[in-house]
């Protein structure tokens, strides 16, 4: 049987799930490794410089603060 994917991508498997419910570091870091294409296309922000060019880039600010939501979301469920 095929396994399932999205744009090429595998999905995580349950072990790495539980684990990092477990609160396995590394575990933790796959998931925002795993994400993180996603989050940075939500954090791309347009930034027009002095002479009126525009440039598009990652807030880092804000990339952060969907990184910590992310841990937080894996974290509560561990209580």
């Amino acid at each position: 049987m095929k396994q399932p994917s999205y744009k090429g991508f595998a999905p995580l498997s349950d072990a790495v799930i539980d684990a990092a419910c477990a609160g396995d570091v590394d575990a933790i870091d796959r998931i925002l490794r795993h994400y993180d294409g996603y989050i940075n296309k939500l954090c791309v922000r347009k930034y027009i410089d002095g002479s009126g060019n525009v440039h598009y880039d990652v807030d880092e600010y804000m990339k952060r603060r969907l990184q910590i939501k992310l841990i937080h979301s894996i974290v509560v469920t561990i209580e």
